[in-house]
């Protein structure tokens, strides 16, 4: 156990943390236990994120089964209902932080991250850390809510220059620091390529694409189902994880696919399985129509797994303008279909996965905390 001196910040950060599944939760364990290492810190989190109703997919939390990180947080608000908002301010405030820092991704939020900051001491500095502003699919109120949030923060923590542009654009002067997301590393190891095709029953002699997380609308599975229908017999696609709303279009796609190599794993992938996948995978494919950042591309690098993605939002960026992959027009089944096999050809692949390797020494979640912990000391 760290020596808890006195001259240790007291940090609180607001997220979703276990018991709640997804992105944003294994985004603020990773963070969190490197910020323990150098802060007093505590967690707080919901005590429901979405109304049941409300939620696309099947469960918001994660399985018995699941290994994931067990951040020990303090839930203290549900964000359907307001009468929670004040008393969950006063229990952040009752841990007197130094630092409060708020994790925002949905406009729905902004009322009681809003409410969360503003009940805080005046000498603590807040900061919000903006996973994404502007939402992939939006709603009449989300101008009114992104605002409240952002006049009742400090400063930002911004993790692409698609986020940076945003908030610049609604807040021209507000202070900011523009991190890279590190690379996830908790998914265990890589396992043979032959081992992990024989377990989850794909072809084991194929170029084996992967498509991973979420399935949502704006993530453009179904123009690589387009694109992969016109690929040859030589290719195979994994498809993992779970739909959110109308699955229709998907499995008629699938359906008259003219390459009939596509394996569907509609479901949440757990923790523990997540390097099945990847280690099965010799190319990850990110056909996204509109993104900010994506932790599926730090997850495929820890694998060393080089990536295509679609060239919107922070992508690019996170691909170093096509140093750790290839980066190609979005919303275009033909352009997406000729880079994926450019990929297959001239050693491309090694050359990529040479250069993921170099840059995996350089993308820490203890810099990361670090640095955070630095810019909010010094705003």
């Amino acid at each position: 156990m760290k020596n808890m001196s006195k001259s240790l910040k007291k940090v609180a950060v607001f997220s979703a943390f276990y018991p709640f599944r997804g992105g944003i939760a294994q985004f603020n364990a990773k963070l969190f236990r490197s910020l323990e290492k150098i802060s007093d810190v505590k967690a707080f989190t919901f005590k429901k994120q979405y109304p049941n109703l409300l939620f696309p997919g099947k469960s918001q939390y994660v399985s018995e089964k699941d290994i994931a990180d067990k951040i020990p947080a303090e839930r203290i608000v549900s964000t359907f209902n307001p009468l929670s908002y004040g008393k969950a301010a006063r229990q952040i405030h009752s841990f007197k932080p130094d630092i409060f820092i708020a994790n925002f991704w949905m406009s729905f939020f902004g009322l009681f991250l809003s409410r969360m900051a503003r009940k805080q001491d005046k000498n603590v500095k807040k900061i919000a850390l903006i996973h994404n502003l502007i939402p992939h699919e939006k709603r009449f109120f989300d101008q009114y809510l992104i605002m409240k949030m952002l006049k009742s923060y400090d400063a930002f923590i911004v993790l692409s220059d698609a986020v940076e542009r945003d908030l610049l654009t609604m807040i021209p002067n507000a202070k900011y620091m523009k991190m890279e997301h590190p690379w996830y590393d908790h998914f265990g190891e890589t396992i043979p390529k032959e081992k992990a095709r024989f377990e989850l029953k794909v072809l084991e002699n194929k170029k084996t694409l992967l498509f991973f997380g979420l399935i949502r609308d704006y993530k453009g599975l179904d123009i690589l189902l387009k694109a992969f229908s016109d690929l040859d017999d030589s290719f195979q696609l994994i498809i993992a994880g779970e739909i959110y709303g109308k699955s229709d279009k998907y499995f008629q796609l699938i359906e008259n696919s003219k390459n009939k190599n596509i394996f569907l794993f509609n479901q949440y992938i757990p923790d523990d399985e997540v390097n099945l996948y990847f280690s099965a995978a010799d190319l990850c494919v990110l056909p996204y129509r509109s993104a900010t950042q994506s932790g599926i591309t730090g997850t495929s690098f820890h694998f060393e797994v080089p990536v295509v993605a679609a060239d919107v939002g922070g992508l690019r960026e996170a691909l170093k303008d096509g140093l750790l992959g290839e980066v190609v027009e979005a919303e275009n089944p033909q352009a997406l279909g000729m880079a994926i096999q450019k990929m297959f050809n001239d050693n491309c692949m090694e050359k990529l996965k040479l250069q993921i390797q170099k840059e995996k020494s350089s993308n820490s979640w203890d810099s990361f905390a670090e640095n955070l912990l630095e810019f909010a000391s010094n705003i």
